[in-house]
């Protein structure tokens, strides 16, 4: 079992015994996300394919919150935020500015050296930054900094 598994498990309980309903609400959620994943591919996942759950359910939260307002149903996005929130408890500490742009300073510099300019270096820089910031860096706005570079 992996060790974030373990720790979302204890953070179930503990929601529990404090009786934070919305808290435990949200990790059921993310908990029931992970079994079936784990069931679909039949193997335990390991402690990177549950960061990559955990973030697919911060980008669904995101969209939900941004149609949300758009809407005019700030409750439902308040509701949204707060389960973002617990989520993200859970995901790598978040790479700093600096560490971002080193990154894809490095990406880049590793695709020109192969020759590859204009379109199709987007997505062989993107292929490099993702598994390094993977959980650490929002990737819709890492994008549209490699796109901006590009530009």
């Amino acid at each position: 079992m992996s060790s974030l598994k373990i720790r979302l498990t204890d953070e179930v309980k503990q929601a529990m015994r404090d009786k934070a309903s919305e808290r435990l609400g949200t990790l059921r959620l993310l908990m029931a996300a992970i079994k079936q994943k784990e069931v679909d591919e039949r193997k335990d996942l390991t402690d990177a394919d549950i960061v990559a759950i955990i973030e697919k359910q911060v980008k669904q939260r995101r969209e939900s919150i941004a149609a949300y307002e758009q809407a005019g149903r700030t409750e439902t996005a308040a509701q949204e935020t707060t389960e973002m929130a617990v989520l993200k408890e859970f995901l790598p500490q978040a790479a700093s500015d600096e560490e971002v742009t080193a990154a894809i300073d490095a990406a880049f510099a590793t695709v020109q050296a192969q020759g590859i300019t204009g379109a199709p270096a987007m997505g062989k820089v993107m292929a490099i930054l993702k598994p390094a910031l993977a959980g650490r860096a929002d990737m819709s706005a890492l994008s549209a900094k490699v796109k901006a570079r590009l530009a």
